[in-house]
């Protein structure tokens, strides 16, 4: 891997990809998503963004693939795409304060790290928040 100082192309796409997080309403989505997937209305709720503004982001994060999304009836479901992604928030949020602790960072890191990936397969079976409901 190359250091950014090394390649002007690879520092554009970085730059490209931070511009994603760079909006408070999606660092809020985003943050939001780390406790779990959830609807349009919990995130709704949760971040008091409104309507408009949260199908406006929403859209930009599923465009950057930050997020995944599943429809069930007429609930569409969000949750993040990847480790990548809970890395980045999760690592934002430790670093991002007033007095960042380089121990916080690391254990940020280290609860990513530890995460099995979720399949396809549990996305869409419902092992997550409604897990309880799954008919075997």
């Amino acid at each position: 891997m190359k250091a950014f100082f090394e390649s002007r192309d690879r520092a554009d796409a970085a730059t490209e990809k931070l511009k994603i997080f760079a909006q408070p309403q999606r660092l809020m989505i985003l943050s939001h998503l780390l406790r779990g997937e959830s609807s349009v209305s919990e995130i709704d709720a949760a971040t008091n963004i409104g309507q408009p503004a949260l199908s406006q982001q929403l859209a930009a994060l599923r465009r950057a693939d930050v997020v995944t999304t599943r429809r069930e009836g007429k609930q569409i479901w969000y949750d993040l795409a990847n480790d990548t992604a809970r890395l980045c928030i999760r690592t934002m949020e430790a670093l991002l304060t007033e007095e960042p602790d380089p121990q916080q960072v690391m254990k940020a890191a280290a609860l990513v790290e530890a995460m099995p990936e979720k399949s396809a397969e549990n996305r869409t079976t419902g092992t997550g928040t409604a897990g309880f409901a799954k008919i075997l």
